[in-house]
């Protein structure tokens, strides 16, 4: 008798979840929180946003060719702003035609074919398992029905890469769109000594370097080098205070932004207070959503700039 080929396990976890995923009337009926459409391109219609996250810096994987024996034969790292984007259309469109719209926006908007296929053509399964997918329930694919464009914009020395892969669950269309903007890390480390000069001069500094998923309150591990510089300032100078202010951009309803940055803000000081013994007196905590940019909020580098958290003297 011939050993169980290794795909059988995966695929009957995967046709087990398929069984108890909701539809219809239980399924989600609009977009996650803080979730919006990728500017230029949209959505198909009458779909919903089951999941979305944007990191400023990141890795992206993508193919732009199919696989060969099982292998990728043309697989792309990226590295810089990527934006994940699933969707999820209720029965009706089929997979063809849903993602034809989208490889019809994105060649619109300047999007050069790098590599457009189907199921068989792109490689089948071993495809598939190679694609950065947001989570189940957020996003499903399966792999043996799905579409994939991958596709790149030049705009002068800036590359942007784009990619689709839409697929069928319970006659449901899924589609993720991944965005990737490449462009090198930002140096955002500010030491122990520039904090107190800021706070010396102009009672404020901000801090780029802490990191939270999109919104989410959880500090990252990425995190930890700024954490470890405000915590040598606060033990150097003993007689310290310092106020820690959260601040968002203006995506998003405002009330629901002043809470993520309070709670952010809280992170923080709870992480100071738990693995840095800092004393929870010297730390006071509060959100101001986007009430105090520094760059203009109608664009994505002004935006950047007022994601951030600052120390403030009292």
């Amino acid at each position: 008798m011939a050993p169980p080929h290794p795909i059988i396990k995966p695929l009957f976890l995967l046709l087990a979840l398929a069984l108890l995923a909701p539809t219809g009337a239980a399924a989600q009926t609009r977009d996650v929180a803080g979730a919006r459409d990728f500017p230029g391109v949209g959505r198909f219609a009458r779909s919903v946003i089951t999941g979305y996250e944007v990191k400023d810096f990141d890795a992206a994987r993508m193919q732009a060719a199919p696989f060969k024996d099982g292998q990728p034969a043309e697989a792309l790292r990226l590295e810089g702003k990527v934006t994940r984007i699933a969707y999820r259309s209720n029965a009706g469109p089929s997979i063809l035609e849903v993602f034809r719209n989208f490889e019809t926006q994105l060649t619109k908007i300047g999007f050069e074919k790098l590599l457009a296929c189907d199921t068989d053509a792109c490689g089948g399964i071993p495809f598939v398992e190679a694609i950065d997918a947001l989570p189940i329930p957020q996003m499903w694919i399966d792999g043996f029905n799905y579409q994939y464009f991958a596709g790149r914009r030049t705009e002068g020395a800036r590359e942007t890469y784009a990619s689709i892969v839409v697929s069928e669950n319970n006659r449901e269309i899924y589609v993720q769109l991944t965005v990737t903007e490449t462009r090198p890390m930002e140096n955002r480390m500010v030491d122990a000594a520039a904090m107190s000069k800021g706070l010396r001069e102009t009672g404020r500094i901000a801090l780029y370097g802490i990191y939270f998923d999109t919104d989410k309150a959880v500090l990252k591990p990425e995190s930890r080098p700024a954490l470890e510089q405000i915590a040598k300032l606060l033990a150097a100078e003993a007689q310290l205070n310092v106020f820690i202010v959260g601040h968002t951009d203006s995506q998003g309803p405002y009330a629901y932004n002043l809470d993520l940055s309070r709670r952010r803000a809280e992170a923080i000081a709870e992480e100071l207070v738990k693995h840095y013994r800092i004393g929870a007196p010297r730390l006071r905590t509060a959100g101001v959503a986007h009430l105090a940019p520094v760059g203009s909020n109608g664009s994505e580098a002004g935006r950047a700039l007022n994601r951030r958290v600052e120390l403030v003297a009292p």
